[in-house]
């Protein structure tokens, strides 16, 4: 296991938690308030997250390619980013 994303592997392991906790409630038919609280803990877990490997990626991959002069790979991870920026924002 990579050490980068230990933290990120553990919290990603509590989100399954989280998730299967909330198939279980469905299955004993909780209040659907809870219910849809608990897909706002685990939405907010998963940006949390999701925003951590963005700072790991842009702080490691990025910043190596923009110091190691390397044109292509900096249009590259340039590329990787606007992509990846246009499918969250829909």
């Amino acid at each position: 296991m990579t050490e980068k994303f230990t933290k990120e592997i553990s919290r990603m392991h509590r989100i399954e938690g989280q998730v299967r906790g909330i198939a279980k409630m469905m299955e004993n038919d909780r209040y659907c308030i809870d219910i849809l609280q608990q897909f706002s803990a685990v939405e907010a877990a998963l940006r949390a997250t999701k925003m951590k490997i963005l700072e790991t990626h842009t702080n490691h991959c990025v910043q190596d390619a923009l110091t190691s002069g390397d044109k292509a790979d900096q249009k590259q991870k340039i590329a990787e980013l606007i992509s990846l920026f246009g499918k969250m924002g829909k």
